[in-house]
């Protein structure tokens, strides 16, 4: 699976958020999400998803080699291997590797899914299969 967005279909209701850090962590917490939603207000007056886009800058500034890709194409800390510096966080283009004080190490996107799965307008979706949503567009009925 590859992520992909619709920026221009996000409403900002964040379902993705909590339903990341649900599938992920067993917490009712957005803040643990692996993505995340920004509200640009009042200019230009809509939402942004950021996500991960597998660049592996991540991978290529960690000094221990930490962060392994797996085979679907998504990269993970190893938590024993981790040193805590950070530089995948500072260095990430996209501001997608995450920290948290419940988490001993930082964090990214691991292509569960469960955001394209919840997403009630399609604005994040498998690039790879875009006809895998939860919610399909409505037909009109006569």
């Amino acid at each position: 699976m590859r992520l992909a967005v619709n920026q221009d279909n996000c409403s900002g209701c964040r379902t993705c958020e909590l339903v990341c850090a649900l599938e992920n962590f067993r917490e009712n917490n957005p803040k643990m999400s692996r993505l995340r939603i920004h509200g640009e207000f009042p200019a230009p007056g809509k939402y942004r998803v950021s996500h991960c886009t597998q660049c592996g800058t991540c991978q290529e500034v960690c000094p221990v080699d930490a962060i392994e890709e797996t085979g679907g194409g998504y990269y993970r800390v190893l938590e024993d291997e981790c040193i805590g510096c950070m530089a995948c966080v500072e260095e990430c283009p996209e501001g997608v590797v995450f920290t948290h004080d419940a988490i001993d190490v930082p964090f990214m996107c691991n292509g569960c899914g469960s955001c394209v799965e919840i997403c009630p307008r399609n604005a994040i979706y498998d690039a790879d299969d875009p006809g895998r949503t939860r919610y399909k567009e409505f037909e009109e009925v006569d």
